[in-house]
């Protein structure tokens, strides 16, 4: 089976696999996807087949907006990009595979940048608008992670220093009228949560339309909002990095970190539920428990024993936030929980947007076989799917509203490379994940066994995976081979430096690297890491099992 497999990699055509090309762009983000190396094959199901179908859906979604540069668009019904998504996690997601137009992406918010520092909160053909915030993914975190990955362009990354500072100073100028340190929510489209109970009886948009305003007459408002509060926290702990990498001083945007995370906790933090809630202008809580609390983990808000916390009573619980699909958009023990998806709806379906943010909290904390179980039945999900929908049933796996929606194509291409490919890392590591996709779903194969390429810094790997063993081949010759059930890491030469237990099962064996046999035993989220010949543990912490209550 791994010749099998190796020898379809190495024929398949990504050109053949997406089809005739339609405009200039089109051919510009192929060029760009050819010498990424990517491609993927797998032995059986449907999944190879949709995976494709994601990228010639990819390529619909990158056009010129405004200027003649292309830039990644939301998608579906919604012609133009979003800082919320497209602008912040999208964007980091498609720099691993077309980092030219994510950097367009992020520039196209700096160029549109207000003189009084208000960055729009979307861009489309019509031009930038600044109605609301709508902030989610902290773009300082998207930029770092882009410029670390991709080559380290510090003039790129003095721009969008500085258009992020100045964006600082405008939240602190008009989004704290209360005087708390917490960023105020001023309409339901500020969080991008529309339809949630958490925003009944608040206007979608801000007064008068002035993002600067909130409706004076307004019994509730305005909010502190704990998914914006923490959104600026994590901003300001990543501009910190570029201020020391632009060899500025960084300590000031740690202390304005750390009291905003000081506020986030005094006014958003219930300590009795556990959980994250808007505080109103009465100072009572507005106690909808939602997505808002994933939003705050992958804000890098705190230790890993709060996060395990939130793992066993909300995010791992089958009555909160754990559907079969996960992960749904308010609490499934809500009363108000609607789980219809065909809408555009965050009252209970599981987003793509959700879960293309959960990745960065889980891996935060080296969550990564909590993760899978996360990934596994998304992917069961998208191996059905005939469209690339926004919603999710949580229930039944079938796809809700839109299509052609970028969150869920870089969704699939994500959760691909993660659970069974290989994933450079901002880092310089290079991850090697020998999983494959399980039929989750009465029995049907998803994908089988498969195989997965990408070239790194002039290296061309491919990573076959079958339920026996996988191997490693680095420019044509195979180069590692290990049992199935870890993840490899690497640096960008492809040189061991260590191992992950990706399975609740302890995986024993040898890896065969560089002509001898290594022997290891790894436990689940367990982390080895290789000098000297052999491996020494450096992480064990454990897993946190699901919760039925």
């Amino acid at each position: 089976m791994n010749d099998v497999l190796l020898k379809r990699l190495r024929e398949l055509s990504v050109d053949e696999k997406v089809g005739e090309l339609k405009k200039a762009s089109d051919s510009q983000v192929m060029a760009e996807w050819r010498r990424s190396g990517v491609r993927f094959a797998a032995s059986a199901g449907k999944l190879e087949q949709v995976y494709y179908a994601a990228l010639r859906k990819l390529l619909d979604c990158i056009v010129p907006t405004g200027s003649g540069e292309p830039i990644l668009q939301e998608g579906g019904i919604y012609l133009g990009c979003w800082l919320e998504s497209t602008g912040t996690i999208n964007a980091e997601l498609l720099s691993r595979f077309v980092p030219s137009v994510s950097e367009a992406t992020y520039r196209s918010f700096a160029v549109h940048q207000r003189e009084d520092g208000l960055l729009p909160y979307k861009v489309t053909e019509q031009g930038p608008a600044y109605r609301q915030i709508q902030l989610v993914s902290p773009l300082a975190r998207s930029v770092w992670n882009h410029y670390r990955l991709n080559g380290r362009d510090k003039t790129f990354l003095k721009t969008m220093y500085d258009a992020m500072a100045r964006y600082d100073g405008w939240l602190a100028a008009f989004r704290d009228t209360r005087g708390t340190g917490c960023v105020e929510a001023f309409g339901t489209y500020d969080t991008g949560h529309d339809l949630s109970p958490r925003f009944w009886h608040v206007p979608d948009t801000p007064h008068l339309s002035d993002a600067a305003k909130f409706d004076p007459d307004s019994p509730v408002l305005p909010f502190l909002a704990p998914d914006l509060t923490a959104n600026v926290y994590c901003q300001r702990l990543y501009l910190a990095r570029m201020a020391e990498e632009l060899g500025l001083p960084g300590d000031e945007w740690r202390e304005k970190a750390r009291r905003s995370l000081d506020s986030l906790f005094r006014y958003c933090f219930d300590e009795k539920d556990f959980f994250f809630y808007d505080r109103d202008r009465n100072d009572a809580f507005v106690r909808v428990q939602s997505d808002v609390l994933l939003r705050v983990m992958a804000c890098e808000v705190g230790e890993r024993g709060f996060f395990d916390e939130m793992l066993r009573r909300y995010l791992l619980n089958t009555s909160k936030f754990f559907a079969k699909y996960p992960f749904t958009s308010i609490a499934m023990d809500d009363p108000r929980f609607d789980p219809s998806s065909s809408y555009n709806s965050w009252a209970g379906p599981s987003n793509f947007l959700s879960l293309i943010r959960a990745p960065h909290a889980f891996e935060h904390h080296g969550r990564h076989v909590e993760l899978t179980w996360v990934m596994q039945p998304i992917l069961s999900a998208f191996a059905k799917a005939t469209r690339f929908a926004q919603t999710l049933s949580p229930w039944t796996g079938d796809e809700g509203f839109t299509e052609a929606y970028s969150p869920s194509i870089l969704c699939l291409l994500d959760y691909v490379e993660r659970l069974c490919g290989i994933q450079p890392r901002p880092d310089g590591e290079l991850w090697f994940t020998g999983l494959v996709p399980y039929p989750m779903d009465h029995g049907e194969e998803v994908a089988g066994e498969t195989a997965y390429g990408r070239t790194v810094e002039g290296v061309t790997y491919e990573l076959i995976n079958t339920r026996e063993g996988c191997e490693i081949y680095r420019d044509g010759e195979r180069w590692m081979r290990f049992p199935s059930g870890i993840r490899i890491v690497t640096d960008r030469r492809g040189e061991l430096a260590g191992i992950v237990g990706m399975s609740v099962r302890t995986v024993e064996g040898k890896i065969h690297y560089r002509g001898r046999d290594i022997p290891f035993a790894v436990k689940g989220n367990e982390r080895l890491a290789y000098a000297g010949g052999a491996f020494d543990r450096t992480l064990d912490i454990g897993i946190v099992y699901p919760t039925y209550r």
